[in-house]
């Protein structure tokens, strides 16, 4: 019975993770199953015969995708099932009134919209933001309101015995991930760029597919359900190509992330004043490939395996610190969830058109406040407390701030930025703050990069002057000028996005109602230990002590910027190996990985959103 319960019940302690044995395991066992059903025949029409094993497929996969994520969250599939059965049923309703003419039918569809929207959200809000916007009600009008887990409240009075007691809300794995999708689909089916899905058992399978339901990537309904139709196919190449994802995925996680974030990153992010300005500024930069690697290797697992089962999921990474701005890095970065703001919140505030509904002639104000908006609300969809308010803030700010600056003459450029400067050096000499100290010195690098951009843009306007004889040697100067100037800008850039991550990060996977003040107290110890306690004797130590981490560290930020052109080279030429050696390079390479785990298999990050 104990072996039963071990299989087939919930433990909160373990969670299935995918990497897990266990999980490849349960794995096997589906895709075997998942294989009989594609070879079975039948006795009808080749074509009613087709059909019929789709739909079998559909079901199966849809329960193992339900098994899934009981053994990911418990039963809080319960919730799982009504927002999917709440959903489909609303867009049924949407689709009839919007077929329906006259003022009324229009109304209604808006009002089931709305149902949909404000259910959604509730839930969202309940489950991730009753504790913080309890505490900030309380801070400012003075109350002690107190947060009432109904839930819990009904779900203990059904355990006598007390084994699954709870007395504060917890937070179900991927909520904010299935939601955003289930919210997607309602959206679309009102504006009318999708039908709805006329079968619940379609739409469940859509909202539960088991590879993207607890960490992404958030899918839409044209891009997937249209899929649920299609007969299987996998050829030799993309079966060595989902192969080849699933071990990048593994890699990225177990050998980068998990070794990384076990062996230093989580020690320096604990207790920061017990390392020197060095180790928390390596620590610091060692997180932003952390959750990289975590995330995208997540997404990369969750792809090669729906591709196994004849699936697509969307590409949600694209060698995101490769990038030359905050905007272009929210291009990369989590790219599905980019695609969802834009669509469902940045272009509804009014994209650069409007401002909350209110025309403007300035298209670049519009743009610049929706665009901060769309950033502040992303940042807190990470997560329920004020240092991920201040992420996307920052992101937002970021972003703004470059837009501003591309638009700019040289002349004001290189004029603010020594403005910039001399405030920052009055601010160093007078004011005795870490933080000051971290502003000068990245003022400075930020001036120097400006100053050489600026005086070659008045080098290569001399020279590339019509009749000038040296305009040859400017031609030939300027491919080398723009490769520095864009690996210039990939690496502030990288910066900017690193630096931020230190509100990412200290408030990840903390009581959310002390969230706020160890996440302040964890950022605030961070920066001055970086900008005071440097400590220069002992980084020679640190690197042979912690050689390993650095020799990893370095070695995944060379792969993350090689051209894109080598990735697609060696990614394809794996896939084009014989069967025999992609099964020896799997099986060699996963023994490997494995070796790098030094304790408990890590949760991903992303789980906590």
């Amino acid at each position: 019975m104990e072996f039963l319960h071990h299989i087939f019940g919930f433990n909160s302690e373990s969670p299935l993770l995918f990497t897990q044995f266990y999980f490849w395991a349960f794995f096997a066992l589906v895709y075997a199953v998942f294989a009989m059903i594609m070879e079975v025949g039948t006795h009808r029409t080749q074509a009613k015969g087709e059909k019929a094993r789709l739909h079998l497929r559909n079901i199966f996969l849809m329960a193992v995708s339900w098994f899934f994520y009981y053994k990911t969250s418990g039963l809080f599939l319960l919730i799982l099932l009504f927002v999917t059965l709440s959903d489909w049923l609303i867009a049924q309703r949407i689709y009839v009134n919007k077929k329906q003419n006259g003022q009324n039918a229009s109304q209604r569809a808006k009002w089931w919209l709305a149902l949909s929207v404000v259910m959604d959200l509730g839930l969202l809000c309940y489950f991730k933001y009753a504790y913080f916007f309890t505490n900030v009600v309380n801070n400012l009008l003075g109350t002690e309101f107190a947060v009432f887990d109904i839930f819990a409240y009904i779900g203990n009075g059904f355990s006598e015995s007390g084994r699954f007691m709870v007395d504060k809300i917890i937070l179900p794995v991927g909520i904010s991930f299935y939601l955003f999708q289930v919210m997607s689909y309602t959206i679309d089916v009102y504006r009318g760029h999708v039908k709805p899905v006329k079968s619940i058992l379609d739409f469940g399978f859509y909202v539960s597919f088991f590879p993207g339901l607890v960490a992404g990537p958030i899918v839409r309904a044209n891009e997937f359900i249209q899929q649920l139709y299609k007969p299987f196919c996998l050829s030799r190449r993309l079966f060595g190509m989902a192969v080849f994802w699933i071990l990048n995925g593994l890699i990225k996680k177990i050998v980068l992330s998990d070794y990384l974030a076990v062996n230093l990153i989580d020690r320096v992010f604990e207790n920061p004043l017990l390392f020197s300005g060095f180790e928390n500024l390596f620590a610091l930069f060692a997180y932003s490939l952390q959750v990289y690697a975590d995330f995208s290797g997540y997404t990369d697992i969750a792809i090669g395996i729906a591709m196994l089962m004849g699936f697509y999921l969307p590409q949600n990474f694209d060698s995101p610190y490769k990038s030359r701005n905050p905007q272009e890095f929210w291009r990369r970065w989590h790219m599905s969830l980019s695609r969802w703001l834009k669509s469902y919140l940045y272009i509804p505030l009014g994209g650069n058109r409007t401002i909350l509904g209110k025309a403007v002639k300035n298209k670049i104000t519009a743009g610049n406040v929706n665009s901060f908006i769309t950033m502040l609300l992303g940042g807190l969809w990470h997560g329920a407390s004020w240092n991920f308010v201040i992420w996307g803030a920052l992101n937002g700010a970021g972003m703004i701030v470059y837009k501003i600056w591309a638009k700019m003459n040289w002349n004001i450029k290189m004029l603010l930025m020594s403005m910039l400067m001399g405030g920052l050096w009055v601010a160093y000499s007078m004011l005795n703050a870490p933080i000051w100290n971290l502003f000068f010195v990245w003022g400075i690098a930020l001036w120097i990069g400006t100053a050489v951009r600026y005086f070659y843009w008045w080098y290569e306007r001399i020279l590339m002057k019509q009749g000038n004889l040296l305009s040859p040697i400017a031609s030939h100067l300027s491919p080398f000028a723009n490769s520095l100037s864009t690996a210039w800008a990939v690496l502030q850039t990288f910066v900017f996005i690193t630096f931020t991550r230190l509100f990412f990060r200290s408030g990840s996977n903390l009581d959310p109602e002390t969230a706020n003040q160890e996440a302040w107290e964890t950022a605030k110890n961070m920066v001055n230990q970086i900008g005071g306690a440097w400590n220069n004797s002992i980084i020679p130590d640190f690197l042979w002590e912690y050689r390993n981490v650095v020799i990893l560290f370095l070695l995944g930020m060379v792969i993350h910027w090689l051209p894109s052109r080598i990735k697609r080279w060696y990614r394809v030429r794996f896939a084009l190996l014989p069967m025999w050696a992609i099964i020896l390079i799997a099986v060699v390479a996963v023994v490997g990985v494995y070796q790098f785990v030094t304790a408990d298999l890590q949760a991903f990050i992303y789980f906590q959103f």
